[in-house]
């Protein structure tokens, strides 16, 4: 016997505990901070609002869950030593799943995983521990430090688990600025919503929605809407068409802030008409005013906002912004226009435009270049997107 060079770290408490933290560590991040805004609205669409979600609290019980799965299956299977991370799958399984959901807009949830997912893993997974707890026996490690190589072996299983539950989740940057957005949203924090997602090029018809909402409440929509990605139509910009609703901000708040509900489902654009057609100049909301003009906007419609704008603003120099690019652009784009509006900044901006894009005959390059400038202006929505 060889005392001169005892061998050291012969207990597995050391991948076991290693196992633990990573696991800890990993779960808590990705529920507490990539997840939580889709597990809030999951919680309030399956309790019908009844509940709330606290994103702190939730993560640190799921992850104490999800522990005692592992503690669970370790017991039953005694994995310890190079396939003791095996023990976790289980808890990733559930993780993945967990977090795998699409919430649509008109309430409804979409599993982004098949029902055969979950019975493929653990058919493999069975017997995968079945093999490992027959070479168990005849393993020959001694070694079980940090810098082991059981160690590294555990942490290239708990790795590839990982990656599974990353695959597997909802990992959709759109999606989660929408909800992100519209927790905020119902808790009437308008400035922090319009944030989100705020230097992406990603978006989509719902997340428009959301954001012409907080811009609205913030008295900015004519001053700031497209500075954001503009996609679709007016036909998205309200959930007036039945078609789609709101999670978690209640609609109803929305209704009041533009003046009131729709009887029935119809296009926006024809439910704001409407709205101020019943409104007095006395009463009239400004909020469905800019939420008409932006319609015409967004759907280019620069003649009929030409003629409409006059109705509800003073065409002098405290237009709000887009509004006058888009008068500008009117002017200098029509032959013979309703008006003829001037603002000097505003025409100095569109004259430094068209020399710029003078200087790029590539079509490419030009609209890069302009991007550069002009990407939160109404001209480049008109011409580029």
């Amino acid at each position: 016997m060889n005392y001169n060079n005892p061998i050291r770290h012969n207990s597995t408490v050391t991948v076991r505990v290693t196992c633990a933290i990573v696991f800890a560590c990993f779960s808590f991040a990705w529920i507490y901070c990539f997840q939580s805004d889709l597990l809030a609205v999951m919680q309030h669409v399956l309790s019908e609002g009844r509940t709330v979600y606290h994103p702190l609290v939730g993560a640190i019980l799921l992850t104490a869950f999800l522990l005692l799965i592992q503690l669970v299956v370790y017991a039953s299977t005694q994995l310890k030593k190079r396939s003791h991370a095996l023990t976790y799958l289980p808890s990733m399984l559930v993780l993945a799943l967990l977090t795998g959901v699409s919430p649509k807009a008109d309430g409804s949830s979409i599993f982004d995983w098949h029902w055969y997912l979950p019975v493929i893993v653990l058919l493999l997974w069975f017997p995968a521990v079945w093999l490992a707890r027959q070479l168990q026996d005849v393993e020959n490690d001694r070694d079980f430090s940090l810098i082991s190589r059981t160690m590294w072996i555990n942490m290239l299983i708990m790795a590839l688990q990982m990656m599974f539950v990353a695959w597997v989740g909802n990992t959709n940057a759109v999606m989660h600025y929408r909800l992100k957005t519209e927790l905020l949203l119902s808790e009437g924090k308008y400035k922090k919503a319009l944030e989100v997602g705020r230097h992406s090029l990603e978006s989509d018809a719902d997340l428009l929605m959301l954001r012409m909402y907080a811009l609205a409440r913030e008295k900015a929509l004519g001053d700031r809407l497209f500075e954001y990605p503009v996609t679709g139509t007016s036909d998205q910009m309200l959930p007036t068409d039945g078609q789609r609703r709101l999670l978690l901000c209640p609609v109803d708040s929305l209704y009041r802030f533009l003046g009131a509900r729709p009887v029935t489902p119809m296009a926006p654009m024809h439910y704001l008409k409407l709205l101020l057609a019943r409104q007095s100049s006395a009463n009239r909301q400004q909020s469905a005013v800019n939420y008409y003009l932006s319609g015409l906007l967004i759907d280019r419609q620069l003649d009929r906002f030409a003629r409409e704008v006059g109705k509800y603003y003073a065409l002098d120099d405290d237009l709000p912004k887009h509004y006058r690019e888009a008068l500008v652009l009117y002017t200098h784009s029509t032959s013979h226009p309703v008006f003829v509006y001037h603002h000097a900044v505003t025409e100095e901006d569109w004259r430094n435009l068209q020399e710029l894009e003078r200087q790029y005959p590539d079509p490419t390059e030009r609209k890069v270049k302009v991007a550069e400038q002009y990407q939160d202006t109404y001209w480049y929505y008109f011409e580029y997107l």
